[in-house]
């Protein structure tokens, strides 16, 4: 609960071959965030990183551990605890100096975290005063649970058991009873919360390594070239009496190496392109596919559009005809309608000349 995010960047994360112990195999597809995460109620310090629901690191930081810069962006560490090593690639140097300095802070944060811790139980730990009190006063770390990596040797094991608690004079007994409940419990609860994230990693390993098959044959080259320059340095360092020349070329090797780790980083990079190219190019087709569909709706209309209007173009030829005969027609009845006036003015004339012959 009292473990809270301090430092974060984003880097391709990979983990060593548990076979070969040699090839890199990366756990993340694209680069991710790292962060460090420091519990205060604890007092430890710890490496996550997650793959959307997928924990692809969980290293906690010891005193023990060196980060070691083995390129201008890529650096490594061993966690022996998770019988592994971690190698980060940044896409700058910059960024790898940041987090190689902060995990040389962090480590050294631990290391006097450890030795606070120690000066403490120095201190409580007299002939009279052995109780699981100061057990309880000092910061319980993961080296408490596990112990060093000196008293484990080279192979971490997952502790199975508590230890025993130290027997106590018979006055103390009822509050070491306590204490050693509360420790056992406290150790339960560390040793179920190491196991859920061992299996985790575990899993998040075994789904990596399943993954990167087709990534390993695509840069299989890459890969030989590389093993057989480590072989080749090794032959070199285990030559005594070394002379220039042979230091010369190891130094060559060294920088061919780093050649070629740095065109792996090239090519999953020029992976990661192609397939955002392969996504847009999906995208243009879906795009594409649709306004040939919107085309050919807009070629049914126009054409249904271009059969109504040779339709009115003949409606309204009829109708001019229609209208031509009707002009004709009117004209026809004015001049009808003027000839039988013209007879009527007449008409009209004559019985008013009759009109007045007959009143003179």
């Amino acid at each position: 609960m009292g473990e809270q995010p301090i430092f974060s960047t984003r880097a391709h994360v990979f983990q060593i071959d548990p076979t070969t112990k040699k090839n890199w195999v990366p756990t993340s597809k694209h680069a991710v965030t790292v962060s460090y995460f420091y519990d205060s109620t604890r007092n430890v310090y710890r490496i996550i990183s997650l793959d959307g629901s997928k924990a692809i690191i969980n290293s906690t930081i010891t005193p023990n551990m060196t980060f070691t810069k083995t390129s201008q962006k890529f650096g490594q560490w061993a966690d022996s605890r998770a019988n592994t090593v971690y190698g980060l690639g940044f896409s700058s140097e910059n960024h790898l100096l940041k987090f190689a300095e902060k995990f040389a802070e962090f480590k050294e944060a631990a290391r006097l975290a450890k030795e606070k811790s120690q000066e403490k139980m120095e201190l409580t730990s007299t002939p009279s005063q052995e109780s699981a009190t100061g057990d309880l006063q000092s910061p319980l770390t993961p080296e408490s649970i596990n112990g060093t990596d000196d008293e484990r040797g080279t192979t971490p094991e997952m502790p199975q058991h508590p230890p025993e608690p130290r027997p106590e004079p018979s006055q103390n007994q009822l509050p070491f009873s306590h204490s050693s409940s509360s420790i056992n419990k406290h150790w339960e609860a560390e040793l179920a919360a190491l196991k859920g994230n061992n299996a985790k990693l575990t899993a998040a390993l075994l789904e990596s390594t399943a993954n990167v098959k087709q990534w390993k044959q695509q840069l299989a080259a890459y890969q030989e070239e590389a093993e057989r320059l480590h072989k080749r340095v090794t032959e070199l360092e285990c030559v005594s009496g070394q002379t220039p020349v042979i230091k010369s070329q190891k130094t060559e090797l060294n920088q061919t190496i780093e050649e070629l780790e740095s065109a792996l980083k090239a090519k999953e990079e020029e992976l990661e392109r192609l397939k955002e190219e392969v996504e847009s190019a999906n995208e243009f087709q879906t795009q594409k596919e649709s306004l040939t569909h919107k085309l050919q709706e807009t070629e049914e209309r126009n054409q249904t559009l271009e059969a109504q209007l040779g339709e009115l173009e003949l409606h309204l030829e009829g109708s001019q005809l229609e209208s031509e005969a009707f002009r004709k027609s009117l004209r026809s009845l004015l001049e009808l309608l003027d000839g039988k006036i013209f007879e009527l003015t007449e008409l009209r004339d004559s019985l008013a000349r009759l009109i007045e012959d007959s009143s003179s």
